[in-house]
Parts: structure tokens; sequence; C-alpha cells
């Protein structure tokens, strides 16, 4: 019998935090977050990471877990989560999965198993800079020698997946296979989604953009400007996070910095459209559309109930 987990997730700014420390002061919970940057430490504001009053005393976990100079990948991801939840489920109290990064939710539930991490790291920088030198069609032709399903899928502009195919095909391996027998598997949890939205999505588009304006108001650009000092530089994976991307760009002269909040609004928006697809997957969940804003004592009644 599969262990059960409770996950709370939707688009940016819909109160998943909020509702989630309510469901574990509630059930005897702890968060596990589901976000890809809140790994990071340093990056506190443009992630929206809760505040210690926020959490009130609710343990969180896999927040501030990697240095914004490594690039943590959704593998590593599964693996430390599911060794959390593990933990909260041997002690008794109930895993509560909150955050809106629909890849690491679906794979921690899932089971899914990952190719092992490259043991090499001089054959990915030798493979990055061939990829840099011949470009992405002659990268994907040499792919398609050993594994051509996964070169028939990916674009030639994916840097980041050509380069660990030709990883795992350099190490013996073959992403395809690899991929077929873990959609075969069990998996690993059974989950209970509560996704949150509004009504309106012009009211979400409104708070989101409310959010980017309280960020820079609370120091954005100091917190970008920080992790440049730290020699976190615009390749490393933690700065391609919107905000971080662009606040770095007009920081760098590329473009002004007014056009660069409008574009991290711009963007945060359509990030938050993508999470809206994202979640329509989750057949059986619990939808709480706010109206008007959030009513958090309506959602834990249901929630609860649920």
């Amino acid at each position: 019998m599969l262990s059960r987990v409770y996950v709370i997730t939707g688009p940016t700014a819909t109160g998943k935090t909020e509702l989630g420390v309510r469901l574990a002061e509630s059930l005897g919970g702890e968060v596990v977050s589901a976000d890809s940057m809140q790994v990071y430490r340093h990056m506190d504001i443009g992630t929206a990471k809760p505040t210690a009053a926020e959490t009130r005393g609710v343990p969180h976990h896999m927040i501030d877990v990697a240095s914004p100079l490594e690039d943590y990948s959704v593998s590593r991801y599964v693996e430390d989560a599911a060794a959390c939840c593990d933990d909260i489920l041997s002690r008794g109290a109930i895993p509560l999965i909150v955050g809106g990064t629909g890849l690491y939710i679906d794979s921690l539930i899932s089971g899914r198993d990952f190719s092992p991490r490259p043991l090499d790291m001089e054959r990915r920088r030798e493979l990055e800079e061939l990829y840099d030198r011949l470009g992405g069609e002659a990268m994907l032709e040499k792919l398609g020698e050993s594994d051509p399903a996964r070169a028939a899928v990916l674009h030639p502009n994916d840097r980041k997946r050509i380069v660990r195919a030709l990883e795992v095909a350099a190490e013996g391996g073959n992403i395809s296979k690899h991929d077929i027998r873990t959609r075969a598997a069990e998996p690993r949890y059974e989950a209970k989604y509560i996704v949150l939205g509004y009504e309106d999505r012009g009211e979400l588009y409104g708070r989101i953009d409310g959010r980017v304006d309280d960020m820079l108001s609370r120091g954005l650009i100091e917190e970008v400007e920080a992790l440049l000092k730290m020699g976190v530089t615009r390749r490393h994976t933690a700065l391609q996070a919107i905000g971080y991307k662009e606040v770095a760009a007009a920081l760098a002269g590329d473009m002004a910095m007014d056009e660069a909040i409008e574009t991290v609004k711009r963007e945060s928006r359509r990030y938050a459209k993508r999470q809206i697809s994202w979640c329509k997957r989750y057949s059986g969940a619990l939808r709480i559309n706010w109206k008007n804003g959030p009513d958090f004592e309506d959602a834990l009644r249901r929630s609860t109930a649920f």
C-alpha cells in the first residue's frame, strides 16, 4: 500500500504557502517545498521564500538546500525530497508538498528514476564546449548515432538536454530506454491534490504585478547584485529564474531597468498561465478558486474535509 501525501499547488501568487501552513498546523503536518528556485540560498525576495513569521514554526523542508553556484536538478530534488517525505511519514506526520513547480511535483510523486548523475565533470565541460563550437544541429546528429529516439525530440537550441543525453551515451546508457522503464514503474506515493487559483484571471495577473512591485521595494535589485558579487553568473541556473534573469540583464546594460521590470511582470504572468495549464492534469483534485481575494478559513475547512 502506497503512503499518502498531500499536494498544494497552483499558479504563483495564489496563497499556497499560507494554506500549507494552516493545514500543517491543523493536521500535524510538515511542508516539503516544491519550488525549483527556493532550493537556493541567498535568493529570498525574488523567489517569495516564506519568512520565519509566515511559517509560524511549521517545519519547512527543501528550502535553502543548495548554493546558487550549483546547478540543482529535478533528479536531485526527487532524491532529496523523497528522503524528507519518508522521514516525515516515519514519524507519523503528514507530508504537505507545497509549491508551483509541476515537474518537481510530478517527478516526486511518480517515483521517477533518473539516470545517474555524471561522474566525469570534465567530459561535461568538453561536451558543452563542443556544442558551443559546432552548434546544436551537429550535436543532435552526433546524439542520433547512439540515441536516435532522443535526438528526434530535442530542439537544436536545447543545449542542456543535448549535452546530458550525450553524457549518458558516453557512459554506456540511453536516456530514451531509461524513460520507457521509468514510465512503467509504480508511483512512489498516493497523492491528493489541492489546486488554488482565481475565478478572474485578471485578478490573478493584478496580484502578480503587485507582488513584483513589492519584491522591488524589498530589495530585489540589491539581492541580484549580491549574487553577482558572489560569482553567480547569468549562465548559472539560479540566475535563469524569472526576476533574477531580467534584473541581471539590466545591471549588465542589456536593457533599461524599467524595461526589465515590465518584462518580469509579463514573464511572471506567462508562467502563471503555464502553471494553470499544467494543473489541469490533476483529476480528482480539490480546486479552490478565489473570488475577491483568498478566504483561508473557508479553504482550510474545505481542504480538511477533502
